[in-house]
């Protein structure tokens, strides 16, 4: 299984997809410091939300395979700036989360439009809270590289 690091911004939902795909069991706890796992890396928020803590998500993401950066589809404050992606020497994937609280198509289509800006070669969708989408995320973790 691919190691990916997840990279978002505070509450978008990136523990609770690792605890969906992990063991299924989710229980909110607040990312205090970077957590590892043998398929993931959950980093906190303030990571991404703070400039000057970029050195600390590139010199992390050495670790994994693969970047996922995570916005949430009802999310107003974005938090990831076009092409961050460009930093990462490595496959960077965009995570639309939170599905389920969409107030419609619209908003999911403007965090996708977020996720590309970003430079996020390939874009799922999903709710961990209700499971939707997940598995596909899931596959493409399990595929061979």
């Amino acid at each position: 299984m691919k190691r990916i690091i997840l990279i978002g911004k505070t509450g978008c939902g990136k523990t609770t997809l690792i605890q969906r795909i992990e063991s299924g069991v989710i229980q909110y706890r607040k990312t205090q410091a970077v957590a590892y796992s043998d398929a993931f890396i959950d980093t906190p928020g303030e990571y991404v939300e703070r400039r000057s803590l970029y050195r600390a998500l590139i010199v992390t993401a050495a670790d994994a395979d693969v970047v996922g950066l995570v916005q949430g589809c009802s999310d107003e404050l974005v938090c990831l700036p076009p092409q961050i992606a460009s930093i990462f020497p490595k496959d960077v994937v965009g995570i639309v989360s939170k599905t389920d609280l969409a107030d419609g198509p619209g908003e999911i289509a403007r965090a996708r439009e977020v996720l590309e800006l970003a430079g996020a070669a390939r874009i799922f969708e999903l709710s961990a809270l209700t499971g939707d989408g997940v598995g596909a995320l899931a596959e493409y973790l399990e595929a061979p590289e």
